[in-house]
């Protein structure tokens, strides 16, 4: 992973970058050690950049995993 060397490597690394962050044995041992607040954090950033960059039928069909659509 390297972030700043160009827009492309940047997207590349920041996909290894999240998947590595979702391995399910590295958030169980991180979010207990996690404040409310880091919680929060969290969760509200990735909803903003969701908010900003997806269409609600995009976000129920590729974050929530729903075929049917939505109005």
């Amino acid at each position: 992973m390297f972030f700043g060397l160009d827009r492309t490597t940047d997207e590349k690394s920041l996909i290894t970058f999240l998947r590595q962050f979702s391995d399910t044995n590295l958030l169980s041992s991180l979010v207990p050690r996690m404040s409310e607040e880091e919680i929060h954090q969290v969760v509200d950033l990735l909803t903003v950049i969701m908010r900003n960059h997806l269409s609600s039928d995009e976000y129920h069909r590729l974050f929530l995993n729903e075929e049917h659509q939505h109005h």
